[in-house]
């Protein structure tokens, strides 16, 4: 179509919700087991080895509870072009730099508020279903799109 418009001239903030993942807790609770299981396993005397494994064991059960009590956190991109001077926000806060990586399936944001802390949320397939995947898939296009067009200082 000829006069359809190349682009979008706005975009909406993507706002995205990170929650913990079953699939990461899963995980946590099955090294749990196994790890004692291996220790017991292992050329160590009982004398070492019990202590060593139920010591694993409770460390996994206390991993995967902290990870299922984790809060749910509220992620909103601002669009790259639209307004460039609105910042990125975790939990109602503004962010001083956000950078978003993939690995694979997953989804890594790192996040420094004004105040100078820093902190990664992990979206794993469970947790970030494809549309949302997709919107932040772009999202991230758009940002890295944006830092390109800028022009460099001397």
């Amino acid at each position: 179509m000829p006069n359809s418009p190349h682009s979008s001239p706005a975009s909406a903030p993507c706002r995205l919700e990170w929650r913990p993942s079953r699939w990461l807790m899963a995980a946590l609770l099955a090294l749990a087991l196994l790890a004692p299981l291996s220790i017991l396993g292992s050329d160590l005397g009982p004398a070492a080895a019990w202590p060593l494994a139920l010591g694993a064991g409770g460390y996994g059960l206390w991993l995967a509870r902290r990870e299922a009590g984790r809060q749910r956190r509220q992620l909103v991109l601002a669009p790259a072009r639209m307004a460039p001077g609105m910042p990125d926000m975790l939990d109602g806060r503004p962010l001083h730099a956000c950078r978003i990586r993939w690995r694979g399936p997953l989804a890594f944001v790192h996040v420094t508020d004004r105040q100078g802390r820093s902190e990664r949320l992990v979206w794993w397939p469970d947790t970030l279903p494809p549309p949302r995947r997709r919107e932040l898939r772009l999202a991230a296009a758009a940002r890295t799109a944006s830092r390109r067009d800028r022009p460099m200082a001397p």
